[in-house]
């Protein structure tokens, strides 16, 4: 064996670990593995390393968690990544669905704390934050509630304050209530 050649295996050797971790990736979306190419281009693109891992993504809205838990984040919508979005992929178990996946329990809590009570039914949500009944118009935009610290509780608009304190009114009645977050509040009648 010449030289080169007995340089080169023992950089391979010492390489090898190295190069079947990267073959050997575990990066799956949907329950689908995703394939090294397009793992690569999307790491290269977003200039980040996907951990191993195992994650759900919904292409419609940009959502994504780890598989069996809650919201993460939001991402760009429309990627081409993994399979359908499986109803189950985030534990589930709240009746509410959101473009065809279960809310995990954490994610309806938040989502009711920008729109007050959620009934159980099918919902969807694009990519801007608009969302409604499924095959339905949209009905809000959960971002600029989000954004403004609004939120929705039956025929009301209520908005929360950074020290606790929040005002709500019934938009039927006209009747609201401001509170201080100390305790004192007022009601009032517009």
């Amino acid at each position: 064996m010449s030289r080169f050649a007995a340089r080169l295996l023992a950089l391979l050797i010492v390489l090898a670990p190295t190069l079947a971790g990267q073959a050997q990736r575990q990066v799956f979306i949907n329950r689908q593995r995703l394939p090294a190419d397009t793992l690569t281009l999307v790491e290269q693109h977003f200039q980040t390393r996907i951990p191993d891992g195992r994650y759900w993504y919904d292409a419609m809205s940009g959502g994504w968690g780890l598989e069996g838990g809650q919201t993460q984040g939001f991402t760009v919508a429309g990627l081409p990544l993994g399979g359908k979005l499986p109803a189950d992929i985030s534990g589930g178990g709240t009746g509410v669905f959101i473009n065809g996946r279960e809310l995990h329990p954490l994610d309806l809590q938040g989502l009711q704390q920008l729109t007050g009570p959620v009934l159980p039914g099918r919902y969807w949500l694009d990519g801007q934050g608009y969302a409604g009944l499924e095959g339905g118009p949209p009905l809000a935009n959960l971002r600029a509630l989000a954004a403004q610290g609004m939120y929705r509780q039956g025929s009301g608009v209520g908005e929360n304050y950074g020290n606790g304190g929040s005002a709500y009114g019934n938009l039927n009645t006209g009747i609201g209530i401001i509170t201080d977050g100390q305790g004192g509040a007022a009601v009032f009648n517009h």
